[in-house]
């Protein structure tokens, strides 16, 4: 870690109070900034990431976003490390976890729900579907609340509708700044495919490491560090469109790994000198070099910045025409819903008359987090500081209702029927770590105790409320490979489009026209390379063995040398 950064919890939730300007829920904020020490030394101490980098991203007063030596984004790191654990847990220990795809929950049920039906008791619920900002069409959470929004590109998936939103609007929660919608000025545009719905972002990581935004005549236009929303109004308000993203060599060597990933993907360029920059730009070399020498004199103190930029690049970082670049066109687009369902400190989902009973939200779907606006870095942040929070607020209920003999009369009752035995409830309590046990048993036919939580009889099935069942996710089996085809590039090369993609990876040739829909990070992610070698982007964003575990059926051959 960089231990000469002089920044505290309180210096955090000034920044950010600041900028959810008359929308900042205090009690949230000191949640979000007073936990955020706490949850990444349990990333890093729990999942053993490492998160040493620290960069300054816009609107902070201190560096403060943690990313990797390595460069990968702190996203998918952490999210890859989550689902391992958790797949991991589902595997070995079954009894604490379960993982369910290509399920679709439709409606949450409340105690006093039942009407006469009967229906399987789960426990409290952590909802965590995101949000709203491809929510696009008639009837949607966008054209209901920022109407004006709805043309603009997204970077959001097409699971980003707002469903955890209309779950809980569906029983009275209540929601809170659903008109508060973030449009990221640093959206990619792809030169193939530039009216494209869905865009890349452009990590604000490349500003904090000195990237400058620059106009289609070559000038400046704002503070490149200044809030999301102030930068994309600036965009708009000059109307000087293609807007570029440039990193000179000093801050493209800080962020080296993300830009070797966007020029891999055709979204940024890579220049060697000035002129050939200028000449990309449309504009003279004297122009840009002016545009430098201002700048740079601007760092040093010598003028004064007209947008009131306050951070700059380090001593021997100067911009000149003899330099290396990286470049690319930047749009806003819509990235993140600060709206969401209302919650509490401790993640309780409210409705008219307080919290929702076992009910709780986290991540994008919790809204008041960040007010009117959200700094960089800190949608992430929200998702572990919320996510440990709504954990531990889910277990306390449930531990509470265990306790408080609601749950202990209606378990007896199943245990009278089943074992016609009543039941016996124990709390054991081992001070010396801490830990309380909660124990049902009652008397088997033969005499002896049955200990452990009961087999719940099978619930009635009402097939016009219940959908099936999704089948429970399966632990991967490793299977012989069968014998693989032999194809040539030329071969891979007709396979390009949706309906029929295929890519090499490590020399083998994977047909994904089928996992398309499943892939994480959405199709166009896989359909930029689409009948090409994808080879060194696939291992810049994923682990080894990442496709056996998940996709082995798509493996059909091997590439023939």
């Amino acid at each position: 870690m960089q231990k000469e950064i002089k920044d505290s919890a309180s210096i955090f939730f000034q920044d950010s109070k600041k900028s959810a300007r008359d929308l900042a829920r205090d009690d949230l904020i000191k949640v979000l900034t007073g936990k955020s020490a706490d949850a990444i030394k349990w990333l890093i101490d729990e999942f053993n990431l490492d998160l040493s980098k620290v960069a300054r991203l816009g609107g902070h007063s201190q560096p403060r976003t943690h990313r990797g030596e390595g460069g990968q984004f702190p996203g998918m790191t952490i999210t890859y490390a989550l689902m391992e654990k958790l797949e991991d847990i589902a595997q070995n220990q079954p009894n604490r976890a379960k993982v369910l795809k290509k399920a679709r929950a439709t409606r949450l049920i409340q105690d006093n729900d039942h009407d006469g039906k009967k229906f399987t008791e789960t426990g409290p619920v952590i909802l965590a579907t995101g949000g709203y900002a491809a929510d696009f069409g008639d009837g949607s959470l966008l054209s209901k609340y920022r109407p004006d929004l709805v043309h603009l590109p997204t970077t959001n998936g097409p699971w980003s509708t707002g469903d955890g939103h209309k779950l809980v609007l569906g029983i009275g929660g209540a929601a809170v700044d659903l008109e508060k919608v973030q449009v990221h000025p640093t959206g990619l545009v792809d030169p193939k495919e530039p009216e494209a719905k869905v865009k890349f972002l452009a990590a604000e990581a490349l500003r904090g490491v000195g990237g400058l935004l620059l106009d289609n005549e070559g000038q400046r236009f704002c503070d490149e560090l200044g809030h999301r929303d102030y930068v994309t109004g600036r965009m708009w308000e000059i109307k000087k469109n293609p807007i570029r993203l440039i990193l000179n060599g000093p801050a493209s060597r800080q962020i080296e790994w993300h830009c070797k990933h966007y020029v891999g993907r055709g979204l940024m360029k890579k220049f060697t000198n000035g002129t050939e920059l200028a000449k990309e730009m449309g504009v003279s070399k004297e122009t840009l070099k002016k545009t430098f020498d201002d700048y740079n004199d601007i760092a040093h103190g010598d003028k004064k910045d007209p947008f009131g930029k306050k951070f700059f690049f380090d001593k021997g970082d100067e911009w000149k025409l003899d330099d290396t670049f990286h470049v690319a066109e930047m749009t806003p687009v819509l990235h993140f819903t600060m709206g969401g369902v209302e919650i509490n400190a401790s993640t309780e989902i409210l409705g008219e008359k307080g919290p929702i009973p076992g009910l709780f939200a986290c991540g994008e779907l919790a809204g008041g987090v960040h007010g009117a606006n959200r700094l960089g870095g800190s949608s992430l942040l929200g998702c572990v500081v919320f996510g440990r929070v709504a954990g531990d607020s889910a277990a306390r209920y449930l531990l509470s209702e265990n306790l408080n003999g609601k749950a202990a009369q209606r378990l007896g009752l199943v245990g009278g029927h089943v074992s016609g035995r009543p039941l016996e409830t124990k709390v054991r309590i081992d001070p010396s770590n801490s830990k309380v046990t909660l124990e049902y048993s009652w008397g088997s036919s033969s005499g002896e105790q049955v200990s452990g939580l009961p087999q719940l009889p099978p619930a009635e099935k009402n097939e016009a409320e219940e959908a099936p069942a999704a089948a429970p996710a399966e632990a991967p089996v490793e299977k012989k490979p069968p014998t693989l085809s032999e194809f040539t590039v030329e071969d891979v090369k007709q396979h390009n489009k949706k309906d029929d993609c295929w890519v090499i990876i490590n020399d083998e040739v994977l047909d994904v026209t089928k996992f398309l829909p499943e892939h994480p990070g959405g199709e166009k992610a896989i359909l930029l390379y689409a009948g090409r070698d994808a080879t060194e982007e696939f291992d810049m964003l994923h682990p080894p063995g990442v496709i056996q575990k998940y996709s082995p059926e798509s493996v059909i051959g091997k590439l023939k040398k």
